[in-house]
């Protein structure tokens, strides 16, 4: 049985995590997808990467998209990978991530012009930045509740209203006690603006404000929500009697350490000459979790007057929290962060160093060698930190032992333009790093980096039939399952590998007898064919991926789990919805999809396995009679408790197939002693024997489950 079972799934894992929660992957923010097994620099390039759709939206998108793998929709059957956009008027789409151009799966809009409720403008707010301020901030997913977290902007009759949303990922309904206005003591909304990313840590969902262009009195506000009632826990007001000392920081929102302790950069408080009380603007503060959100510590650095004198922002961007690696025995946790001096600042997490003087003595590193402003978020990746400061190029630059190099590691040969890039990485573990910016150019483009050298990979602006995108302002792209959705000013743009021809399948069979006439739902098939991946990948971990290195199957419209892809072959599930009788099995592959394969699919069908020629069994034969023995097959058909599709049974579940079981050894019935989903591994079933009084020898095995016999298969018995 073990070696079947590596055979067939491999060395998996449980619940590997490929999905985007939140902003720039983590709640460090250090922009690292680490589960890419497709995109690598060896083939991401002009030739064979590129524009696939567009995921048209109402307005724009200056939010990134998160990506939520195995959602339940409602009414819709089995599991989808899902992308969440939300718009600047507005609205919250949920696509399908592998279905190409399509419509979404749910929208919700909170306008409602017959009601007075109406989109907030950049006229109503006299900053010309953003045109409409809907959701302009990045959501946060909670993957345990299934639900997507948002603060939505509305202008009702002449009234300017925040709301925080908490939404049902699988069909975008309100949960109960949402939505909640947004007004704490002192809060004046036509003010604020929510730009940043919004942050959940250990049961609270944070929230960080800025203003409009340093417009009017305006305060940066650190809000804290309970994400089960949405109730306001805590508030931090970083100038109470004064203006400014904003958290804006490009679209970069708090983040948090393992403790819930709460870090964010503010941006210049001497508004006109006034200067803000408290001391904390341009400054990296630490707070204490909700409820109290008091200051534990800061960093001031030096020049804060002359920072605040010509508008050179700390808060330009976000902090990094860096991993254990890049500290050291004295100072293990460290913190990056940047702004719009360029200067690059490493500073110990546990001894901030408050305010300094004269130099900037307390930080671990402080390093006025950028050129040009950076906005947003840096990111890291194998000890280093990719920054990517406007009108100059993107960086690498070494950080270990609590030391952060003076010197680039390596750097782009070309210059970014205005407003830099928040740069995310994709990498296979440790491998295959690719750097991806989200940039500003005539219109924008996508370009993508080896993560070791910064020599550029792919640009789309060099892919000749790359529709154009419009840039958003400070928006990262996000990396998932091989593709990269990058946010527009007219939705959302999806990249991805290409291929000129599309997958052709020549069979289905099930996976154990390779029989076209055994297939059922929930069990394992193999399907075979040409072109149906670029190369061989196994799923790593269960639940089971519904794509796999940017390749999927649908049974009927239904996303099928997948085990294993390669070019001539592919394991997969069939899905539990899929009902007996025709069925139509399509692959997608790089977005080409294959003409349909027709397959049957029967109520039950076992099929067992076998190793080595002999029957798969436990304990391995021979096996004496009277002794008992478990046999695994797949396609038993329905059972008392369907579980998801990809998903093994829980750990002490027994679950048994419903169809009548019988079983013969050479002839003579065994007693079925159990029969129904085997422990840990999808798909796989097992029927518990107990061998009848036979001579010793060899003798075929045969399971008949509602009334379709199995696949013969050899078993040893031994001498009494």
């Amino acid at each position: 049985m073990k070696k079947l079972l590596l055979a067939l799934f491999g060395a998996l894992a449980a619940n590997a995590q490929t999905s985007v929660l939140t902003y720039h992957n983590d709640n460090a923010h250090t922009g690292q997808y680490l589960n890419e097994i497709l995109l690598t620099p060896a083939n991401v390039s002009e030739s064979r990467f590129g524009s696939r759709h567009l995921l048209l939206t109402d307005g724009p998108v200056y939010a990134q998209a998160l990506y939520f793998s195995r959602v339940k929709i409602a009414g819709v059957p089995g599991l989808r990978n899902v992308v969440y956009v939300v718009t600047a008027n507005d609205s919250v789409y949920a696509y399908d991530a592998d279905a190409g151009a399509s419509d979404p799966l749910w929208m919700v809009n909170f306008l409602d012009p017959s009601k007075g409720v109406t989109i907030v403008t950049q006229a109503d707010v006299g900053c010309v930045v953003i045109p409409e301020l809907g959701i302009i901030g990045t959501p946060v997913i909670d993957a345990e509740s299934g639900t997507i977290y948002l603060i939505a902007e509305t202008k009702e009759s002449g009234n300017f209203v925040f709301r925080l949303h908490a939404l049902d990922v699988s069909n975008g309904v309100e949960r109960p006690g949402s939505p909640v206005v947004i007004q704490p003591s002192g809060f004046v909304p036509l003010a604020q603006k929510q730009r940043a990313s919004l942050l959940l840590a250990n049961g609270v969902i944070y929230s960080s404000w800025s203003g409009h262009c340093d417009n009017g009195t305006y305060h940066g506000w650190v809000m804290a929500h309970d994400e089960k009632t949405l109730q306001l826990l805590g508030t931090f007001n970083n100038t109470p009697g004064g203006s400014g000392a904003s958290f804006w920081n490009g679209g970069a929102g708090p983040v948090a350490d393992a403790q819930g302790n709460v870090y964010v950069v503010s941006a210049n408080g001497d508004i006109d000459g006034v200067p803000s009380p408290g001391d904390n603007d341009e400054a990296v503060l630490k707070l204490g979790p909700a409820p109290k959100l008091t200051v534990l510590d800061k960093f001031v650095p030096f020049n804060k007057a002359a920072l605040n004198d010509v508008d050179l922002d700390l808060g330009s961007s976000g902090a990094v929290l860096l991993p254990p690696e890049a500290g050291s025995a004295a100072h293990p946790n460290v913190l990056y962060t940047s702004g719009k001096e360029g200067r690059m600042y490493l500073l110990d997490r546990e001894a901030l160093g408050g305010a300094q003087s004269g130099s900037d003595i307390s930080a671990l590193a402080s390093l006025p060698v950028l050129a040009h402003a950076t906005f947003g978020s840096a990111a890291y990746f194998n000890g280093s930190i990719y920054v990517a400061p406007e009108k100059g190029p993107m960086f690498a630059f070494r950080v270990s032992n609590g030391v952060l190099a003076s010197s680039p590691v390596a750097q782009t040969s070309d210059a970014l333009e205005k407003l830099g890039a928040s740069p995310s990485i994709s990498a296979n573990g440790e491998q295959n790093g690719v750097v991806w910016i989200n940039a500003l150019t005539p219109g924008g483009r996508l370009a993508a980096y080896d993560a070791t050298s910064l020599q550029k990979l792919y640009d789309s602006t060099a892919e000749p039939t790359a529709p154009p995108y419009t840039f958003t302002e400070f928006s990262a792209p996000t990396i998932a399952d091989s593709k990269v959705f990058v946010p527009s000013y007219f939705g959302v743009v999806v990249f991805g590998e290409l291929s000129a021809a599309a997958p052709a399948v020549t069979a289905v069979t099930d996976a154990a007898a390779f029989s076209p006439d055994a297939i059922a739902p929930g069990s394992l098939i193999s399907i075979f064919g040409s072109g149906l991946a670029q190369g061989a990948n196994s799923a790593s971990a269960t639940p089971l991926p519904l794509s796999l290195g940017d390749v999927s199957v649908t049974i009927n419209g239904i996303v099928a789990p997948l085990l294993y892809v390669s070019p001539g072959q592919i394991n997969a599930q069939v899905p539990n919805e899929v009902a007996a009788g025709p069925a139509s099995l399509v692959v997608r592959a790089y977005g080409n999809l294959s003409a349909p394969k027709a397959i049957t699919v029967k109520a039950a069908a076992p099929a067992l396995f076998t190793v080595n020629g002999q029957a798969a069994v436990s304990p391995e034969s021979p096996a004496a009679p009277g002794s008992s023995i478990s046999l695994y097959f797949t396609g038993q058909g329905p059972v008392t408790a369907p579980g998801d599709d990809g998903a093994a049974p829980a750990t002490g579940s027994v679950v048994w197939a419903k169809g009548p079981t019988s079983a013969t050894i050479g002839g003579v019935a065994a007693d079925v002693q159990f029969v129904g989903l085997a422990p840990n591994f999808p798909g796989v079933a097992q029927i518990d024997l107990k061998i009848p009084t036979l001579a010793p020898g060899t003798y075929p095995v045969l399971v008949t489950i509602g009334g379709v016999v199995s696949n013969a298969v050899q078993i040893v018995v031994a001498g009494s």
